[in-house]
């Protein structure tokens, strides 16, 4: 049995792994004007890092927004198209080992898919996301650099952005703690840094993610939720993921290759399903 390649394709980014004998290999993610350019970058990029020949290669898969720009095979190549949803479950599923949880994929948007063993169907979705933090952050931080904004956000006071609890409250509210977030932004002053726009944009976009998550969950038993995508590499999910697993009592996982899983999971839609 040789390699198989699954290559999410976003528009501009490109991400790319191999899977064989049940191990994922050496995935990378590239960068480009468009799909076309991102998707034969990464590929030719990622037979070259790992020194494979064409002929070592038993299928491709593509999966993502930008898969619908590719109408031919790649370089000869027996080559398949898996439906993205399906994808972010085999990938999340195979990289966290649990099989009843609900995926988050955080792209530009975020997505919801239920999975259930080998049942997995996407249940809905909301408009934040990555494109939403890059949209704001080059309206109110003329940049749209997400690890930049990060970087600012380390140096930022979420107490002089959000309204908690505690500031509209004298005591407890039943079910939450006094540093809960009661209004994003709240308390933004004119003058608000940009080290602290940055972190409250950052803290509005996770949480109304997380939130939502859980909300999705509502009416079944799943308490465990799996983080994929290039915001789950955010320093600062580890802040705000802990505190929403406090408040609702559920249990956020982001597996090792959290942003490589929809590729992984492409490639795995031809490994287990051999389609």
């Amino acid at each position: 049995m040789g390699i198989v390649i699954g290559i999410d394709v976003g528009i501009s980014t490109t991400k790319i792994v191999g899977i064989k004998n049940g191990k994922v290999s050496a995935p990378i993610s590239i960068t480009a004007a468009d799909p076309i350019t991102s998707l034969f970058g990464a590929f030719g990029k990622y037979l070259h890092d790992n020194d494979i020949d064409l002929k070592d290669v038993e299928q491709v898969m593509l999966t993502g927004v930008g898969a619908a720009y590719i109408d031919q095979s790649i370089y000869g190549l027996p080559t398949a198209k898996s439906q993205e949803f399906i994808a972010d479950g085999l990938g999340a599923r195979f990289e966290s080992k649990l099989d009843h949880t609900i995926v988050v994929s955080m792209g530009t948007g975020t997505s919801f898919v239920k999975c259930d063993g080998n049942d997995m169907r996407h249940i809905g979705g909301i408009g934040v996301g990555g494109g939403t933090l890059a949209g704001l952050a080059r309206i109110m931080l003329n940049t749209s650099d997400i690890k930049q904004v990060a970087t600012m956000a380390k140096h930022g006071n979420i107490r002089n952005i959000d309204l908690t609890i505690g500031d509209i409250s004298a005591i407890p509210v039943p079910g939450l703690t006094m540093d809960t977030t009661a209004s994003n932004f709240a308390n933004a002053q004119s003058d608000a840094s940009k080290e602290d726009i940055a972190a409250g944009l950052i803290h509005m976009v996770l949480q109304s993610i997380g939130s939502a998550a859980w909300l999705a969950s509502i009416g079944s038993d799943i308490r465990d939720f799996v983080l994929i995508g290039n915001l789950s590499l955010l320093p600062q999910c580890k802040e705000v993921f802990p505190a929403l697993e406090s408040l609702y009592h559920i249990r956020f996982h982001i597996p090792k290759y959290s942003q490589y899983c929809t590729a992984i999971g492409a490639a795995l839609d031809y490994t287990i399903n051999k389609k």
